[in-house]
């Protein structure tokens, strides 16, 4: 009976979250997941450089703001007796003013470091589909929450940062309390501004240096977070297939769709060829086919073109039509890989296809003279 729980509880809680998900994440996955906010990012990374950020402008800022504190609390003492806060508004007014200046450069600091952080891991992204309701959410799952917060890889790692975060911040204050401590404890003599910048320059000591650390600890999260990331997005053979299928086609569909345009393609071949100036041959493996009109046309036209069993048929049609068929290696095999069916000749060729169509012309003169002479 024991053995059977647990067996039941390492099927439920310690199986693979993805089982049968082998295959890597397409593109187009990839890029969806992207769109709906889906992204790899460390929270640690952002936490970091929001908590450092933020100390560094209180250091820089700290005079400012500690001027800024006693501006403030000498208005208010002085004018104690004087001001009423239910009918005067002079106090909000003043209030919201003093909380402006202290609260904003920090608040900016704040929000520089999270937009900053963002950026540098998944690069500008802007989306709402996060925002929009999902109420299949809202229903508890607690077999899946636990297995995700307890029984995974992601929780087993989560549980450790939380452990090594607190080691640090505790091992931090008491190293620079143990430090300081001779000086703490006299001052319970001193007075209050010496009290307090000392209380303040080692809280914000203790910050910036935590926010370093934690930094250095992001890194090794970062590294899991697109880990883990990966490894949600993988997909099973029959989802890459179905895939496959919406984002190319039924293969079956295209099969067919390639057979009827290979069909219309030799009947417009023939047409084509028959109508050509002059195909140009490799010999055997490549021939292309080519029209120029001086009167209509601003450049000559390949109105045909193929490999193999293709080139073949044009040289058999461009014979049976009385086309010239002219061997040059190098142009047919350029012009078969550079332009396509329909398309204007580029003009790095304009001097070699003028050169064989003069050729051609004179060939026809020639023979329409003789023809002439022997009527």
């Amino acid at each position: 009976m024991t053995g059977d729980i647990f067996l039941i509880m390492d099927l439920q809680w310690f199986a693979a979250e993805d089982e049968g998900r082998t295959e890597e994440p397409t593109e187009y996955k990839i890029r969806k997941a992207r769109e709906e906010g889906r992204v790899a990012k460390s929270q640690e990374f952002i936490g970091a450089l929001v908590l450092l950020f933020p100390a560094l402008t209180i250091l820089f800022l700290g005079p400012y703001i500690l001027r800024t504190c006693v501006e403030m609390i000498r208005f208010f003492f002085l004018r104690i007796t004087e001001l009423d806060p239910i009918h005067d508004r002079l106090i909000a007014g003043v209030f919201f003013s003093y909380f402006a200046r202290l609260a904003l450069p920090i608040a900016a600091a704040a929000l520089a470091a999270a937009v900053f952080s963002n950026i540098v891991q998944v690069g500008p992204l802007f989306t709402t589909k996060p925002l929009t309701p999902n109420f299949s959410k809202i229903v508890p799952r607690f077999g899946r929450y636990f297995q995700k917060t307890l029984f995974s890889m992601e929780g087993l790692f989560n549980f450790a940062k939380a452990i090594i975060k607190m080691a640090i911040i505790g091992i931090v204050a008491f190293l620079l309390i143990r430090s300081r401590i001779n000086q703490l404890a006299n001052l319970q003599t001193a007075g209050v501004w010496l009290g307090l910048t000392t209380v303040a320059g080692l809280a914000v000591r203790l910050l910036i240096i935590s926010a370093l650390l934690l930094l250095v600890l992001s890194i090794p999260d970062m590294l899991f977070q697109r880990w883990q990331y990966r490894e949600s997005l993988k997909m099973t053979r029959q989802e890459v297939k179905e895939e496959r299928k919406m984002y190319e086609g039924d293969p079956y569909v295209r099969a067919r769709i390639q057979r009827r345009m290979r069909e219309l393609m030799g009947r417009n071949m023939a047409v084509n060829v028959a109508k050509a100036d002059v195909v140009i041959t490799n010999p055997t493996h490549f021939a292309v086919a080519l029209e120029y009109d001086e009167d209509t046309m601003a450049a000559p036209l390949l109105t045909a073109k193929g490999a193999d069993e293709t080139a073949f048929r044009i040289r058999a049609i461009a014979r049976d039509n009385d086309v010239a068929v002219v061997e040059n290696k190098p142009l047919a095999r350029a012009l078969y890989a550079e332009v396509d069916v329909g398309k204007t000749v580029p003009v790095i060729y304009y001097e070699a296809i003028a050169q064989i169509l003069a050729r051609i012309r004179r060939l026809e003169e020639e023979r329409r003279r003789v023809d002439g002479m022997r009527a």
